[in-house]
């Protein structure tokens, strides 16, 4: 712990030199070495210098969510530090386990939160709240990412600036997520509401291969509401989470708008049937381009060279070399590869559409092609070198050096885990399926008098007031299933939820039944398949899989035994091959380092 803390210390006056060639750098070349920090444009610095510790941690952040879950898997490339993740057999080596990345980020917070002069002002306003709460939004971040990772960590929330301060090390208190969300969420109420800081735009530079790339400030942001909603979610105050996930939507005006993956990806398009008719919409792969992406709302972009800033490797391990000085080195042999069980589950998927030349618009078939979200991102390249021709799978989400931390879908698909565990599943089911639009309060079926009551009311999506806000929500599962909104589409909540039930009893050997708390566990096992197919490959997936078990644990059917959270994740992650028994809590965590 001593030289953990000593470390941190000296990562702090490293950040707040940041060099003049950094992408995040603010063009100054000063130290800033008064504590006071009492200039109006120090807070733009300190941010900045904030960021990169987040960009500094960001490939450990995707590669311990992703190799430990159920979406990945290992091949012929894989080098011994990913396998060791995807086997649950950490070593004391491993570059991808380490604590100090995450403390580094909250000491540069601390710093600022207790150095910074929150007085100054520009006339009326205020000049450094908006970045006095973002140093918060983060640290609160980065804590909750130790939380995940390694359960009980030590907590301080003063700068640990010199070997004076070490002294109290072994005296710090150990919290887990419940600790963290007690100590840091009603301080970081009264930030509720506030927007992220305002810089506009970053030139990142241009890569080896000669293509530009700029950042709007504002998507390196984290919002105070959205990582309040997490420290919520994780800790089973749902409708907290909720109110917070609706405050940053409604303020921000965020929809899940008309965003869909093209079915013309699909690989076998000649064969579908004969009066198959899709949207040639494309916008799904919008959401990674290197300028100002759709549907991100924090990215953590990486540098454009290795000259210009922290690099990540995270494209090469996907499949594209993204600092390659030649066109033809592009394309590398991907060390990370998709597993079975998310192939199978996006091929389980059924597209929905309507026939060509239909005059009936309610008329909606289904075609068995699977998710089309699944083409989309991944691409087969041939490269020809010399006499041989190559095949490269390509994941595309992070050929641009943009790591996605927050999409506007990803906050969706948490509102909706908030609402089904609240005993809310029909409401849950209709962000899947329908939208949270004006349609929904009239024409819905299947959307109970208390749900409709609360959107119309708590979370006002269905109110009058606000019809023409939400008019562009649509359903998340149309993103890469086509139609699946109305009466009459084949996707709806009583087969969707029946089916679930089936696979549960068949499953884990128990009895499913019509209570509330047995749609709940349904539904919740439909959101983590949507989880999968909308945020696959992003970082989350084993949080994901670990909050949802806690959730079992904590609230399902008696008739499902005790610990059955801990079996469902076991089961998820059976073809791991972990070293340890996944069932118990206790192994989920890696070795504190």
């Amino acid at each position: 712990m001593k030289r953990l803390i000593i470390n941190i210390s000296i990562a702090l006056t490293a950040l707040t030199g940041i060099s003049c060639q950094d992408m995040l750098d603010t063009s100054s070349e000063r130290f800033v070495t008064d504590p006071e920090l009492n200039q109006k444009t120090d807070s733009m610095f300190y941010t900045l210098g904030m960021l990169k510790g987040v960009q500094m941690a960001i490939d450990q952040y995707v590669l311990t969510g992703e190799m430990r879950g159920d979406l990945t898997t290992v091949n012929a490339a894989t080098e011994s530090p990913l396998r060791e993740l995807a086997t649950f057999s950490t070593s004391a080596s491993n570059p991808y386990d380490s604590a100090y990345v995450w403390y580094r980020i909250i000491n540069n917070c601390n710093y600022y939160i207790a150095h910074r002069d929150t007085t100054l002002s520009n006339g009326s306003k205020p000049v450094a709240m908006e970045e006095y709460a973002e140093a918060k939004a983060i640290r609160a971040w980065a804590y909750l990412q130790l939380a995940r990772n390694y359960g009980s960590v030590p907590f301080y929330t003063s700068p640990v600036m010199n070997i004076r301060d070490v002294s109290d090390a072994a005296a710090m208190p150990r919290l887990d997520l419940y600790g963290i969300c007690n100590a840091l969420a009603p301080d970081l109420e009264q930030y509720t509401g506030y927007g992220v800081p305002q810089y506009g735009a970053y030139n990142a530079g241009t890569t080896n291969l000669g293509v530009a790339k700029t950042i709007k400030a504002s998507q390196t942001m984290i919002p105070v509401d959205v990582i309040l909603g997490d420290l919520y979610l994780e800790t089973q105050q749902y409708e907290k989470a909720a109110r917070h996930y609706y405050t940053y939507l409604q303020n921000n005006k965020l929809t899940t708008g008309d965003i869909s993956a093209s079915p013309y990806y699909y690989p076998d398009f000649n064969n579908l049937p004969s009066d198959f008719s899709a949207n040639r919409n494309t916008s799904y792969t919008s959401m990674f381009t290197a300028d100002q992406p759709e549907d991100v709302i924090t990215l953590v972009p990486m540098a454009v060279n290795r000259l210009n800033g922290v690099t990540t490797a995270l494209p090469r391990l996907f499949g594209y070399d993204y600092y390659a000085t030649e066109s033809s080195q592009r394309y590398v042999a991907a060390q990370i590869s998709a597993s079975d069980a998310y192939k199978e589950l996006g091929n389980s998927q059924s597209y929905y559409y309507q026939p060509r030349q239909t005059t009936d618009e309610k008329d909606v078939k289904a075609a068995e092609t699977g998710d089309m979200r699944r083409y989309n991102i991944f691409q087969s390249i041939t490269a020809q070198n010399s006499d041989t021709a190559t095949v490269y799978t390509v994941m595309n989400k992070y050929v641009n050096g943009n790591i996605p931390l927050y999409r506007v879908a990803g906050i969706y698909l948490k509102l909706v885990e908030a609402l089904n565990r609240m005993g809310y599943p029909d409401a849950a089911f209709a962000i899947l399926k329908d939208g949270l639009n004006r349609n929904l309060a009239t024409e819905s079926s299947y959307l109970s008098v208390e749900a409709k009551n609360y959107l119309t009311t708590t979370l006002p999506f269905l109110s009058e007031a606000n019809a023409e806000l939400w008019a562009d929500n649509t359903g998340i599962h149309s993103r890469g299933c086509g139609i699946t909104a109305g009466s009459l589409t084949p996707y709806n909540m009583k087969e969707e939820v029946g089916n679930k039930m089936a696979r549960i009893a068949e499953e884990f050997g128990v009895e499913t039944g019509i209570t509330t708390a047995d749609s709940i566990n349904a539904v919740e096992d439909l959101i983590c398949d949507e989880y999968a197919l909308e945020l696959a490959f992003e970082g989350s997936r084993f949080n994901d899989l670990c909050r949802l078990a806690r959730h079992k644990n904590a609230s399902s059917p008696e008739a499902y035994g005790s610990n059955f959270g801990g079996r469902w994740i076991a089961r998820k992650l059976a073809a791991k091959g972990a070293a340890k028994d996944l069932s118990q809590e206790s192994n989920w965590y890696l070795p504190f380092k």
